[in-house]
């Protein structure tokens, strides 16, 4: 049985370890689709541009001064994604900020782990694009990375979990969706459920 608790990095492991209150962790999601427009990037974090800009200095800044307004006012993170990534890999990229939950797999003997994943007040942007993938032949993608607040030169999981969605439906802007883990049966994980109340410093 794999425990893929031992992709986390140095970094994180001592976060999680002493939770020193000036660290946050942040929880990131990369949903992919071909017939999405772009692929979407979020971050259960609340709206934030001057973290990353101190973080980052001028490389964050130029990088911000590339996106139009409205998507300025909708970052919530800007970090490097992994070498090797199928798409932007090593590159910055920025992550929209959305209210979600998510139950990580915990570990089992089922072939196929779940992610189950709560989007609050989804946008228009992602309802429209799960919506166009659903009647195609393809998958959609979820792969999930957690950051650090004090380092955005990568994820602090190598390699990430990536997940196929399998079950999505949408009511009054929420979505709640399932998706299964790929290829990876058998593992164990640390199952927590990221929730504001769990971190109430990303509320």
């Amino acid at each position: 049985m794999a425990d893929y608790s031992e992709n986390y990095r140095d970094a994180i492991r001592e976060a999680y370890a002493s939770a020193p209150s000036d660290v946050v962790d942040l929880h990131t999601l990369e949903i992919y689709h071909p017939a999405f427009v772009e692929t979407i990037y979020v971050v259960r974090n609340h709206q934030d541009m001057a973290s990353w800009i101190r973080v980052g200095g001028s490389e964050v800044q130029t990088f911000l001064d590339g996106l139009t307004t409205d998507a300025q006012d909708r970052i919530g993170l800007v970090a490097r994604i992994e070498d090797g990534a199928a798409r932007n890999g090593g590159e910055l990229v920025g992550f929209f900020a959305v209210a979600f939950e998510l139950d990580l797999p915990e570990g089992s003997s089922s072939p196929s782990p779940e992610l189950v994943l709560t989007i609050d007040n989804a946008s228009l942007e992602i309802s429209d694009a799960l919506f166009r993938a659903a009647n195609s032949p393809h998958s959609v993608e979820i792969i999930y990375r957690p950051y650090l607040s004090t380092d955005i030169s990568g994820p602090q999981m190598i390699p990430p979990l990536s997940f196929q969605l399998t079950h999505a439906p949408a009511q009054n802007g929420v979505i709640s969706a399932r998706a299964t883990m790929l290829n990876l049966g058998n593992l164990t994980f640390p199952n927590k459920r990221y929730t504001y109340k769990f971190s109430p410093r990303l509320s």
